[in-house]
C-alpha cells in the first residue's frame, strides 16, 4: 500500500501501526462521482467522508484525526467507531440473562457501563475480510467474558460507498451463548464541514412521535413520552440550535441532545426513514434509513476544543451531530423494550443508509 494521500488529506501511511500484534491500515473507498470514505481497522472507524457541496467543493463533513497515534490518545475514543458490543448505556453496568447475574461491566460512565466498557469495539483492531474500492468488511470476534459480556461474539460490518451517493452500512453477528448486543457507528457530522464551529444551523426533521426521557445518568426512566409541544419534536424542520438551550428538564439533564428518538415504522425490523439533515452553508444533505426500532440524537455536548483533529481543526462543543441508529439504551433491563438478546442458532442483521445529496 503506497502512502496515498487521500482526498480529505489524510495520509495512509499515518495509519500504519501494529497494535497487540494486529496491523491496522486506512481504506480508501471512491464513488464515480469522485465521493470518498476512509475506514480504518481500529475500532471500524469512519475517519473521513468527502463529499461535494452546492458549489462543487469537495467538503470532509465528519470529525476525525489525522493518525492512528492520535486515535489512540484521544479525548474522543468514539470518532467514527462501531460502538459494541452494547451501544450506549447499561443501568449500573449490570444485567441478568436467563436468570443469571452479569455484574461485572465497566462502570466506565458514572455508576453505568457505556458503549461496551473500557475496550469496546471502537478500541481493538478487527480482521479485514475483504476489502475493494467501494467497500471494506471487518470482522471481529469478542471472547466469552469479554468486558464481563458472556458468550464468543462474531461480528462483521461492511462499510459501502454506492453511485447514488449512499454510506451503507451493514452489520451482522452470531454467538456460542446466549448474550445481548446493540451496535452502532458513532460517526460525527457537520454538514458544513468538519471543523465548522456549531451545528445550530442545521435544519432537522426526526421521523419519531416519541422519545424516551432519561434520568440525570442518562439511562431512560421508562415510558416514552410523545414529543408535541416539546424541544423534542423534530417531525417538521427545526435548526438544531433553535431550542437546544431551552429550559426543559431533558435537555438540561444532557446540555443539549443526547436521547434515543422511537422511529416511525410501519413493521419492526424495516428499513424506515429515520431523520434528515442539511447544512445552509454548503447545500449538504444527510437523509437517514435504518432498520433499527431508535436513534440516538447527540450534539457533541462534552466536546472541549482542547484537541487536535484532521488538518490542525479543533471541535468545539456541538460542532458536531451524531445519528446513533441502535437499540434503546438499558434493553437489557427492559424487557418491555425491543428485544437485544441474541442466542446460538441465531444470526443479528441491522442495516443503516446515510444518503447524501445537494439541495440548492
Amino acid at each position: 500500500m503506497n502512502n496515498e494521500l487521500t482526498l480529505s488529506s489524510l495520509r495512509t501511511e499515518n495509519f500504519r501501526k501494529t497494535i497487540n500484534g494486529k496491523e491496522t491500515a486506512l481504506y480508501v473507498l471512491k464513488n464515480k462521482t469522485g465521493s470518498e470514505l476512509t475506514v480504518t481497522n481500529y475500532g471500524a472507524k469512519i475517519v473521513s467522508l468527502t463529499v461535494p457541496d452546492r458549489n462543487g467543493k469537495w467538503t470532509d463533513i465528519v470529525t476525525g484525526h489525522d493518525s492512528i497515534d492520535d486515535y489512540l490518545t484521544s479525548e474522543e475514543p468514539y470518532f467514527g467507531a462501531v460502538c459494541g458490543r452494547y451501544a450506549n448505556r447499561i443501568a449500573n453496568a449490570r444485567f441478568t440473562l436467563d436468570g443469571k447475574p452479569y455484574d461485572r461491566l465497566a462502570a466506565n460512565n458514572g455508576p453505568n457501563s457505556l458503549h461496551g466498557g473500557i475496550i469496546g469495539f471502537n478500541a481493538v483492531v478487527w480482521d479485514v475480510k475483504r476489502a475493494d474500492a467501494r467497500s471494506v468488511e471487518l470482522i471481529y470476534v469478542s471472547g466469552d467474558g469479554e468486558e464481563g459480556f458472556p458468550g464468543t461474539l462474531v461480528t462483521t460490518v461492511t462499510y459501502r460507498l454506492t453511485d447514488e451517493g449512499e454510506v451503507v452500512i451493514t452489520y451482522h453477528a452470531t454467538t456460542d451463548k446466549p448474550t445481548v448486543l446493540n451496535l452502532t457507528n458513532h460517526s460525527y457530522f457537520n454538514l458544513s464541514g468538519a471543523g465548522d464551529p456549531f451545528i445550530g444551523d442545521h435544519p432537522l426533521i426526526i421521523n419519531a412521535d416519541a422519545y424516551l426521557p432519561t434520568d440525570e445518568t442518562s439511562i431512560p426512566l421508562g415510558e416514552p413520552e410523545n414529543v408535541e409541544g416539546t424541544p423534542m419534536d423534530f417531525r417538521t424542520a427545526h435548526e438544531v440550535g433553535e431550542r437546544i438551550h431551552a429550559d426543559f428538564k431533558p435537555l438540561i439533564i444532557g446540555r443539549g441532545y443526547d436521547h434515543t428518538f422511537i422511529i416511525n415504522k410501519k413493521t419492526a425490523g424495516e428499513l424506515a426513514f429515520a431523520a434528515r439533515c442539511s447544512s445552509p452553508k454548503t447545500g449538504i444533505v444527510v437523509d437517514v434509513f435504518t432498520t433499527e426500532p431508535g436513534m440516538q440524537l447527540y450534539t457533541g455536548n462534552w466536546m472541549t476544543g482542547n484537541l487536535k483533529g484532521k488538518n490542525g481543526q479543533r471541535y468545539p462543543r456541538q460542532s458536531a451531530l451524531c445519528f446513533e441508529t441502535q437499540h434503546y439504551p438499558d434493553s437489557p433491563n427492559r424487557p418491555d423494550y425491543p428485544g437485544v438478546v441474541l442466542r446460538p442458532g441465531e444470526a443479528f442483521e441491522s442495516q443503516t443508509i446515510y444518503q447524501f445529496s445537494i439541495e440548492s
